[in-house]
């Protein structure tokens, strides 16, 4: 740029730092912008600095001085008027997330976790405390004296300030001493969530309380009046709590709370600016304080406010004129019309009296009307489904019911009791656990259905179980059970094999006796004749005999041959041929 347009620019600048309009505004690509309110317009934009985030800006009470903080770990003060960085330090290990600079402008607080207390002068750590266990996101000095005024007074010594961290319900108070002894907290302010926005009334004298008005993430706002004066072991409560809700009227009988969204002291210290609604269209109301009573509640009706507001005369949409004949019909059930009924207007209200001797139409008959099928509508017959297995069991453990219990547990299907223990509510699970127990207990038959109830309940609420602080008297029962079962185990496994062995030995030999004894007669016996004149003089005497006598005689003669083959055998070892052998031998 050239000469008197630079001049021009500072000059600029030199008046607006007076009237103190700009607004610094930190980017996440780590520039920062120096807006002006009063020209509407970008004076300036700061670029060099930072390589991540900008997490917090702070004016120093010198107006052409600027301090940053970001994510890449670095502190960075700058020169407004020439928009260059006038120095910059590592400022944690960590991303710095709050700075705060002193009353007297000679030291500032850093604090990524960790809080540091730095000497701008040298740009050297001053004091370290503790801090928060997560990212520090608000830091302000709460007193500008010391309250031991005996001794000279440094402009730091002495002082308190107050931090407060993100996921933290505790915002504490750390006292500035003139050793390096102490580093933790002097004291705490307890809210019911993680504090949004923070505001304060510095205490300049010495018996002076500060006021702390604190807006939480859940919409309350809580406001603390104390003296700072020393340690204090008790995280302190809120004097008062303010919340804010709707009426409840206009047809919505429940009130509804609004979020508060931002709170400010005012310059006289006993009224409050309070952003409550919506963040787009935020409501600012002055409010005066009585902190005489403990909580609350203001009640403001900005539905109206929120509410769209569309022009009547713009739609463009016709409603058209309808007739009590004509049909319209309405989405949903395909083919299902309905007759839209016009409102008498004047006339009486018509009474549901049937005329005498006309029949009620069936409700088959009115779905048929309404043109929906029938046979979709009937419910399907059969078993229960697994959701009124489920409320069956919850019905039989609270009323105790026997009947409803035996028909629920006697289940045998695996996936029903699986469903059912799944679908079933968190507090139903120990009252059944009781009652499987109880079954156990008096009936050992049962056993194996119930395991299978019992494997269900561990394995799908095993985690609920683990929550529960009396779970061990709980199931102190049913794990003596168990333990006893599991010790007869290899006992009764002993006398089931032996058991088992005696059987298979017994029967065994009954199959032995039950074999039938084999008939060992002979058949058919072939005998091979000495002479053939036996034999002709045989022929000779049997034809003189009659018939009866020649049967006699040779039933006789094959008894004999028999039991002679018979012996024969016998002297042979041939007795234990099985039939089929001696057939083959015929």
């Amino acid at each position: 740029q050239d000469g008197p347009q630079r001049k021009k620019r500072k000059s600029e600048v030199g008046e607006v730092d007076k009237q103190l309009d700009i607004l610094a505004i930190g980017t996440a690509v780590g520039s920062i912008l120096l807006y002006s309110t009063v020209k509407g317009e970008l004076q300036s934009k700061l670029d060099g600095g930072h390589d991540s985030r900008v997490n917090c800006v702070r004016w120093h009470q010198d107006n052409c001085c600027l301090y940053s903080c970001s994510d890449d770990k670095h502190i960075v003060e700058w020169n407004t008027q020439t928009s260059k960085v006038k120095c910059k330090w590592k400022g944690d290990n960590s991303s710095v997330t709050c700075l705060c600079i002193s009353p007297d402008g000679k030291m500032l607080l850093s604090a990524g976790r960790t809080i540091k207390l730095w000497d701008l002068e040298t740009k050297e750590v001053y004091r370290h405390f503790t801090g928060h266990a997560t990212s520090v996101s608000s830091l302000m000095f709460t007193t500008v004296k010391p309250v031991n005024e005996s001794k000279p007074f440094d402009g730091i010594t002495g002082l308190y300030f107050l931090s407060g961290a993100i996921h933290d319900r505790l915002l504490s108070v750390w006292y500035i001493r003139s050793d390096r002894k102490e580093k933790n907290a002097v004291m705490s302010f307890t809210v019911t969530d993680e504090p949004t926005f923070v505001d304060l009334t510095v205490s300049e004298v010495k018996e002076e309380p500060v006021k702390l008005a604190v807006v939480c993430r859940d919409g309350q706002l809580h406001l603390f009046e104390h003296i700072l004066n020393g340690y204090c072991k008790k995280p302190l409560t809120s004097n008062c709590t303010i919340q804010i809700a709707t009426p409840g009227s206009d047809g919505d009988s429940t009130p509804k709370p609004v979020p508060i969204l931002a709170a400010a002291f005012c310059t006289d210290r006993q009224s409050l600016l309070l952003v409550y609604g919506n963040t787009l269209q935020p409501i600012i109301e002055k409010v005066t304080l009585n902190t005489s009573e403990s909580h609350i509640c203001l009640v403001r009706d900005i539905q109206k406010v929120l509410s769209l507001k569309t022009d009547a005369a713009l739609t463009k949409v016709k409603t058209p004129v309808v007739n009590s004949d004509t049909k319209v019909l309405v989405p949903g059930i395909p083919g299902h019309s309905t007759a839209v009924k016009t409102p008498a207007s004047g006339k009486e209200k018509k009474k549901n009296k049937r005329k005498p001797g006309e029949t009620e139409e069936s409700i088959e008959e009115r779905l048929g009307a309404l043109d929906i099928d029938v046979s979709k509508v009937k419910t399907p017959g059969g078993l229960p489904q697994t959701d009124s297995f489920a409320v069956l069991l919850v019905q039989g453990l609270e009323s105790n019911d026997a009947e409803i219990l035996n028909k629920v547990l006697n289940t045998r299907k695996e996936n029903i009791v699986k469903n059912t223990v799944a679908r079933m509510p968190i507090h139903a699970v120990i009252p059944l656990l009781h009652e499987l127990t109880k079954r156990l207990q008096g009936n050992p038959y049962s056993a194996s259905l119930m395991v299978r109830w019992l494997k269900s309940v561990f394995t799908l609420h095993a985690s609920y179980l683990s929550t529960l602080p009396d779970l061990i008297p709980q199931l102190g029962m049913l794990y003596q059970l168990m333990e006893s079962r599991v010790k007869t185990l290899q006992k009764l496994s002993r006398l089931h094999g032996r058991l088992f062995i005696l059987v298979t030995q017994v029967a065994a030999s009954q199959t032995v006796q039950d074999v039938p004894e084999v008939n060992q007669t002979a058949k058919l016996v072939y005998e091979d004749d000495s002479s053939e004149e036996e034999g002709s003089d045989d022929e000779m005497i049997a034809d003189k005999d009659s018939d009866e006598n020649w049967d006699e005689d040779e039933e006789k003669e094959e008894q004999s041959d028999e039991q002679d083959m018979t012996v024969e055998k016998e002297i042979n070892g041939d007795s234990d041929l099985e039939p089929e052998n001696e057939s083959e031998e015929e």
